[in-house]
């Protein structure tokens, strides 16, 4: 719960007693007003996602073997979605986080063929975020373009330490692609534009990157946002030895024990990063979100009905994802439901569950209001979470969340897959290609189509998608464009390699 804040006039209007009160009520609260910020009072901003981890593979989501200590301790500190809603894929998600607006409507349809590239006509969360004073930084993976101006470093991030295309070492006959042979260990990161060799596995790079920057950042008088986007645990499936070798013990084959080993050094990593922040007394003015891009993904995470392993009490190990229907790449819950806790010490209640809809378009209008910033004209499609930051029974109205795989064949009319690979969200209903409807509030696993008891809802939500999809293929601005002749980071690094060499990290400026 939030306290509201008394209102400008009630400082002028009471008598004396009245603005004694309203006076003692602010001082002497714990938890703070989440609205109109003053410079003072803006925090600091972390945004952790994961890539593939999805929903369900936390410990207090009910897996039953996985561990992951600091996700549950921030669970517990935290305010949680519930029913958190992304994209399917990568790219989708994290374009949607930048701008506040659906994917498709930022021109990306896909995550490779030059369709994952953000429309350089988008306003980004940095940019957003930078007039009222904040300093931006990235660290890890981006995948919203690899040609220069679609770097994050030219979309208004002040620091930009990440791999390229959408995973570390991939490279696609476009331009998506990271600098050549790359690695999870001892990855080369593109850091504001210069390549560097560093030295470790990629998700303690990326930490220990955001870190350094913190501890620069929190002598300065600016508040800062910070985003920690990992590639794990993304295929191929790599961790630490130590990590993967608890999995391969028990059974797990190596594919499954790098999926499971990498979450559990996320897991190790979001308690070095809890554990820094709160030696240097940032917890209190520091407001840290945690997510996944989209659902679980399958490869890794092992085939559904199929032992994976024993664990050390003879416990036969199964995949789970929270009953969820899909998976990574589905138009299902499963495919978009993803973890969301937010923790911002002393000012959101901790131990709360929002049950409404929320979705990745959301977080640009909600750290928009928190920190005072003016959104971008005629862009932004979410709304401000912070009605149900304040109080999680808030009045709030209902709506259509819209979801498509997309994916299409290159040089296909985007309209012959309209009624294919989509959903439409309520809170109460799912929608799912054109063909099926599940109670999500009676029936959340999605076992039971009912489309044949709600044809009113059927017709609606059919017009409603109809309309929203007329809308949005206009702006699918990446359909046509042809596909790049080179990679721009094997160029770039080729380039750096021939005239100056790729420093050591420690040693780079």
């Amino acid at each position: 719960m939030l306290l509201t804040k008394c209102s400008r006039d009630s400082f002028v209007l009471p008598p004396l007693g009245g603005m004694r009160m309203c006076i003692l009520l602010l001082a002497v609260s714990s938890i703070l007003l989440v609205g109109r910020s003053t410079a003072a009072e803006r925090p600091n901003i972390i945004l952790v996602m994961t890539d593939d981890q999805g929903y369900a593979p936390i410990g207090r989501h009910g897996h039953p073997w996985l561990r992951t200590p600091n996700l549950n301790a921030l669970y517990d500190a935290s305010t949680r979605f519930t029913r958190f809603l992304v994209s399917p894929t990568c790219s989708p998600t994290r374009s949607a986080l930048m701008t506040g607006r659906h994917p498709m409507r930022n021109g990306i349809t896909h995550t490779i063929l030059e369709r994952e590239r953000l429309t350089l006509q988008a306003t980004t969360l940095p940019q957003v975020l930078k007039p009222v004073g904040y300093t931006s930084a990235i660290f890890g993976k981006w995948h919203l373009g690899d040609e220069d101006p679609y770097q994050p470093q030219a979309r208004g991030f002040d620091e930009s330490f990440i791999h390229g295309a959408g995973g570390i070492g991939q490279a696609y006959n476009c331009s998506c692609a990271d600098a050549p042979n790359n690695s999870y260990f001892d990855p080369v990161i593109r850091h504001n534009g210069k390549f560097i060799q560093t030295h470790g596995f990629c998700t303690d790079v990326f930490f220990t990157a955001a870190l350094k920057w913190i501890e620069g950042a929190k002598e300065k008088t600016q508040p800062f946002f910070v985003y920690i986007a990992t590639n794990a645990p993304h295929a191929p499936f790599h961790a630490p030895p130590a990590n993967v070798e608890r999995f391969t013990d028990r059974g797990f084959t190596r594919d499954q024990a790098g999926f499971y080993g990498m979450i559990e050094n996320i897991d190790e990593n979001m308690g070095r990063l809890l554990s820094v922040l709160e030696t240097w007394k940032l917890l209190d003015n520091t407001l840290i979100i945690f997510m996944s891009d989209n659902g679980m993904s399958g490869g890794g995470s092992g085939k559904f009905g199929k032992s994976m392993g024993t664990s050390p009490d003879g416990m036969e190990m199964l995949p789970y994802n929270a009953n969820m229907k899909g998976i990574k790449g589905s138009p299902d819950e499963g495919g978009v439901r993803v973890p969301f806790f937010v923790r911002w010490d002393g000012h959101l209640q901790p131990g709360r569950d929002i049950e409404h809809i929320a979705a990745h378009i959301d977080l640009l209008p909600t750290l928009a209001e928190l920190t005072g910033a003016e959104l971008p004209r005629n862009q932004v499609e979410g709304r401000s979470l912070l009605p149900l930051w304040r109080d999680a029974n808030a009045p709030w109205a209902d709506r259509n969340l819209y979801t498509h795989c997309g994916r299409w064949p290159v040089g296909a009319d985007p309209n012959e897959f309209q009624w294919k690979q989509f959903a439409v969200r309520n809170q109460r209903f799912r929608f799912v290609n054109n063909n099926a409807l599940f109670d999500m509030q009676t029936d959340p696993d999605q076992t039971t189509n009912v489309i044949e008891q709600h044809p009113d809802i059927v017709a609606e939500m059919r017009t409603a998608y109809d309309t929203w999809w007329q809308a949005t293929v206009p702006l699918m601005v990446n359909e046509n464009v042809p596909m790049s002749p080179t990679r721009p980071f094997h160029e770039a690094f080729k380039q750096q390699q021939d005239s100056e060499g790729i420093p050591d990290w420690s040693s780079s400026p």
